[in-house]
């Protein structure tokens, strides 16, 4: 409410519309979002930073590592709402290939969000509208197009400089989730910026240990992930694989949308059939065909 009191104000010192001040700062944000669209070197980097356990045994996380090339794809381009699609390109040569990776929607003030609690549990949350004017919420979403985290904060615009930053509950980050079992969420401290190189993702995350009763901080890390511009060109392979999968992976969204727009809270069994719901859709071929993806996906929901 205060920054809509604040440009109204500006409006009138300067004699400017208050509505082309709001567009202004909408399209600024939509092309900020769309600068994280194109074909990048990434190096992820996260550092332990603080040890909180009260465990003497307690052995800190490694520090980590590791170099990418993914291309992220603009599959929805509208006003209000931008679908990025992430796609990893691993090896060289004979030996490369493609692995669909996580996806980030970016909506204009949008009023419902799935909050992780914990124990692949995600309770739907409604927002007022007053509350979320001007913001832009990310919601990111797992290899197989099932939830993952989400939170709504606006677009800052300043001194050159253009970032989304914004605090939520997440399940643990795959690097960790099959290493440790001492805590059982994070707490993740996002910022998106932009640069002129492409942009940055750095994380400022609590781990930590939640029960019935109350909840542990153990430990803190940081983050520090950019993402270099490269030719479009070496995302050639990436964007070919996606034309030939696509089909498949609209099929599994739609399936997974009928299930968000119901805004009900959302439990997942961990596996079925011995196995993640990405490794029946990624790792074999029991489930291409659109007909059996309905019935895959409602397998992994508890009933509530």
């Amino acid at each position: 409410m205060l920054k809509e009191n604040f440009l109204i104000l500006i409006s009138l010192i300067f004699l400017i519309p208050y509505q082309l001040i709001s567009q202004s700062k909408h399209k600024k944000d939509r092309e900020a979002i769309l600068k994280m669209c194109g074909c990048f070197e990434i190096n992820f980097n996260f550092i332990e930073t603080f040890n909180y356990s009260d465990n003497e045994d307690y052995i800190r996380s490694d520090d980590y590592s590791s170099y990418a090339l993914e291309l992220a794809l603009p599959i929805t381009n509208e006003k209000n709402k931008i679908s990025i699609q992430h796609l990893l390109i691993v090896g060289m040569g004979k030996n490369k290939s493609i692995i669909k990776h996580w996806r980030q929607d970016w909506l204009f003030q949008n009023t419902h969000l799935y909050e992780f609690v914990g124990d692949r549990v995600w309770e739907s949350i409604n927002l007022k509208k007053r509350d979320v004017k001007g913001q832009w919420t990310q919601k990111v979403f797992q290899v197989d197009d099932s939830p993952r985290y989400e939170g709504s904060s606006t677009w800052i615009h300043v001194d050159g400089k253009s970032f989304w930053e914004n605090e939520t509950n997440a399940p643990l980050p795959r690097r960790e989730y099959t290493k440790r079992n001492d805590y059982n969420l994070m707490r993740r401290g996002n910022r998106h910026e932009i640069t002129n190189y492409g942009w940055v993702h750095k994380q400022n995350n609590s781990k930590i240990i939640k029960n019935d009763i109350e909840s542990d901080i153990i430990a803190k890390e940081v983050g520090f992930s950019p993402y270099k511009k490269v030719n479009d060109k070496r995302c050639k392979d990436a964007l070919d694989w996606w034309n030939l999968n696509r089909s498949k992976w609209d099929s599994v969204r739609f399936e997974w949308n009928k299930i968000y727009n119901l805004e009900s809270d959302i439990s997942m069994k961990k596996r079925v059939e011995g196995m993640f719901l990405y490794e029946h859709l990624m790792f074999t071929n029991n489930y291409e065909s659109i007909e059996t993806h309905s019935k895959l996906i409602r397998s992994f929901l508890n009933k509530q």
